[in-house]
Formats: structure tokens, sequence, C-alpha cells
């Protein structure tokens, strides 16, 4: 049990709603298109939870070696903590990464085949966000990658594996779903400013400065929640439900902009993700029903 919940704890649960919300929008956006497979949708969603747990290893293990989460405010990583070797923490993220990789291609022979080319295109990112010799996390492009990957292409992408096509619906949502997934890159890296400043690590958080990373944060989360109502008024009207993220969403602003910082930030951590969650789902389901 204690090594089970080692793992449990180096695959970061609370950041998975960033995996879960694309997939769930990418399906609604396919609801009421012709000729749409929905056993694929299930594929899909397997594939965006390994990739972020691959993520969330290959960054425990790149981090841990560098030395960079030596003195961390945050969660535990398992490589800095000890908890588990680094090799350990490597072959986990492969493993991940491969199984991302396998169910994608069953996905790729029943589409298309340039599904793999996104796929191998994802896994290096994830790899290389804070893995290889240059990796571009620690350049301030950390929120590229996840607006990309865990937005557009997850979103889209699933739409694509159901129906076989993209339609507009699917591209407001991806955006939306990058913009949630951004937020909670971004509080993370609010939290980490002072270490991440210290080591070396560039993130855009340390580039903006304290104050324009908690202004970004909060226009993310607006940004997301306007582009919830562009959804329902371009073509699925109940998709606005999803508006009630924004209630959820006070507390977590709230502290952001009063100053919370370092592990007062840990909970906001988790409530952004709760945010993403209803925001999301709530969406999603509204989107699928006007569908």
């Amino acid at each position: 049990m204690a090594v089970m919940n080692r793992w449990l704890l180096g695959a970061r649960p609370r950041t998975l709603p960033a995996a879960v919300v694309p997939v769930a929008l990418g399906a609604a956006a396919a609801a009421g298109e012709p000729g749409a497979v929905w056993w694929r949708a299930g594929l899909a969603m397997v594939v965006s939870l390994a990739l972020q747990v691959g993520v969330n290893y290959a960054n425990d293990y790149s981090d841990g070696v560098r030395g960079t989460d030596e003195v961390r405010v945050g969660p535990t990583r398992l490589v800095a903590s000890g908890l588990a070797s680094p090799s350990a923490v490597k072959k986990a993220a492969f493993a991940a990464f491969g199984a991302a990789a396998v169910v994608g291609l069953v996905l790729a022979i029943v589409t298309s085949w340039w599904l793999l080319v996104v796929g191998a295109a994802a896994i290096l990112a994830g790899w290389f966000y804070t893995g290889g010799p240059k990796p571009y996390g620690y350049l301030g492009l950390g929120e590229v990658f996840v607006f990309a990957f865990f937005g557009l292409v997850a979103t889209a992408g699933t739409t694509f594996v159901v129906v076989e096509r993209i339609n507009g619906v699917a591209w407001l949502a991806g955006c939306m779903a990058g913009c949630l997934a951004c937020a909670l890159l971004v509080v993370n890296n609010l939290r980490d400013i002072p270490t991440d400043r210290e080591v070396g690590k560039r993130t855009l958080a340390v580039r903006l400065g304290d104050a324009r990373t908690r202004t970004f944060y909060v226009l993310l989360l607006v940004a997301a929640f306007a582009l919830v109502v562009a959804i329902a008024v371009v073509d699925r009207p109940l998709a606005a439900i999803g508006i009630a993220g924004a209630l959820v969403s006070i507390p977590a602003v709230r502290a952001v902009r009063q100053g919370a910082a370092g592990p007062a930030l840990i909970p906001v951590l988790g409530a952004t993700g709760k945010v993403q969650l209803v925001t999301g789902l709530l969406a999603a389901l509204g989107t699928a029903v006007s569908g």
C-alpha cells in the first residue's frame, strides 16, 4: 500500500483534470454529428491520461536529476525526496508514454495514420518539457505546450477520432480547455517563482514576475469563460451552463489577487483543478445535449 501511494503521489492526481476535460469537450463537440463511433472517445481518454501521467513522471525525473527540486514548497516529488530512484521514475514515465503510444496506434489504425505524427509530437514534447539538454519548460515555453497539446490537440483530436472530422465547436472548446490547463500550470509556476529563479529555471512566471503572473492567471480564467459563451452563441446554447465554473473560481482568484504565495498556493492548485472540472464538464454536458 505504501508503494502504491508513493507512485500515486508521483502521478500528481490534481493535474489529471487537464487530461479529462479536453477529451470530454471533444467528445461533446462530436455529439449530433453523423457517423460517430463512441468507443473511440474512451481510448482517447486513456491516451490523454497516460500522457499526463507520463509528463508528470518525466518532470519528476528530469527536475530531480538536475537538482531543481532540492528546495521545493509544492507537492512532494519522488526523485528529489528520495522516495524512488531516478531510474525507476524514468521507467514509469516511459511506461506511461508507451501506454499512450499503444492505444494511440489503435486509434490511428481505425481512423488516420497522421495521428501517429501527432502522438509522437505529444510524447516528445512531454519529455523535452524538462528533459534533454535544453528543456523548453526552462525557457518560458511550457504554456505553449500545454495550450497546444492539452487544449487544441486533445480536444480537436477526440472529435476527429469519433467522427473523423473537426468542427468549429471543437476548436473553440480546445481553446477553452487550453486556457484552463494553462491556468493550472501558471498557478503552479507562480508558487515556484523564488525557487525556480534560484536554480535558473526561467518559466514564464519567472519571466513575467509575480504581479504580472497573477494578472495572467486571472485573464486565462476570464478567457475560458468567454469561450464558453462563444460556444453557446455559435452553436451549442446549453454550453452556457459551464459559466457556473466562474462561481467555483472565486476563492482561487481571490487568493491569487490577495497575494497568496509559497505553500498558501498549494490549495489554489487544487481549487484551479476544480474550476477545470466544473467548467469543462458542465460545458461538455451542455454542448453534448445541444448537439
